[in-house]
């Protein structure tokens, strides 16, 4: 079937953030699957979404990455919205902020309302992240220990495919267990829902961290879109207004399942 007979599934507004285009890491097969199956009147990219550091470091741009590209802007042309918020390793768009490229908006910040009146600052996160402004060196050090450590992701995955197991992710498991980082990510959380705060939001929608979340900060709602290097999330408004994180891995999974057989009734027995 032809991309344009497909159904995608529609909703109001879809965030994703940090696709790391430009990297070996990026699953840019499975986003481009995600962008078949959904569509958006609204679609914002929080930050990361071409990876300027690799690229500066060395260029490895391979064709599903620029169908990643074409994807996006063939949304545009067929009426949807496009908000682009750059983020750190995407900083040289700041730069443009106001103008638009292909249709696609660049903005700093956004200020998103649901369908059920509700304000969400949407914004990368990288702007309150004390290592990116102050120490950018040890940002981009900590960078290249999480290419290695993606890179590591790789060759264990493969050996876990060939073996029948599902996909795990070494970084993930290791930046959750580690108490610093765990710590980092509390702190990141509150001070993105402080600021939304300050903004007279109802919440925030953000990136920059690579840990999808949905919860309540006080009387804030932090939403966390994820990433497409590890996990493979993103957030959708559907047309009533309800926000609600998808991780795209499980979806696929649920739908690939076989379905239950039937149980039989009660007092007969089943037809072999």
């Amino acid at each position: 079937m032809a991309e344009d007979d497909e159904r995608p599934i529609r909703v109001r507004t879809l965030f994703l953030s940090d696709l790391h285009l430009g990297t070996r890491g990026c699953q840019a097969a499975l986003l481009l699957d995600f962008l078949r199956d959904y569509d958006a009147d609204t679609l914002y990219l929080v930050g990361d979404i071409v990876d300027g550091w690799q690229l500066k470091s060395g260029w490895y741009w391979p064709q599903a990455h620029n169908d990643v590209v074409q994807k996006l802007l063939r949304k545009v042309r067929k009426g949807a919205r496009i908000v682009y918020l750059p983020g750190n390793h995407d900083e040289f768009l700041r730069d443009y902020v106001g103008t638009t490229f292909g249709g696609i908006e660049i903005a700093e910040t956004a200020l998103h309302e649901t369908a059920d009146g509700r304000r969400y600052l949407v914004i990368h996160g990288d702007q309150f992240d004390m290592v990116v402004r102050h120490s950018p060196w040890l940002a981009h050090l900590g960078d290249g220990a999480y290419t290695l450590a993606l890179s590591l992701n790789t060759l264990l995955n493969r050996a876990r495919r060939r073996l029948g197991l599902a996909y795990w992710s070494l970084s993930a498991w290791a930046k959750l267990r580690v108490k610093n980082a765990v710590s980092y990510i509390g702190r990141f959380e509150t001070i993105l829902a402080d600021e939304a705060r300050r903004q007279e939001a109802d919440g925030v929608i953000c990136g920059h961290i690579h840990h999808a979340a949905d919860r309540m900060i006080g009387d804030l709602r932090y939403l966390n879109t994820g990433d497409w290097v590890e996990s493979c999330t993103g957030i959708v408004e559907h047309y009533d207004g309800r926000l609600e994180v998808l991780h795209y891995p499980a979806l696929l999974r649920a739908r690939q399942a076989p379905e239950p057989v039937p149980a039989a009734a009660p007092g007969r027995r089943a037809v072999a």
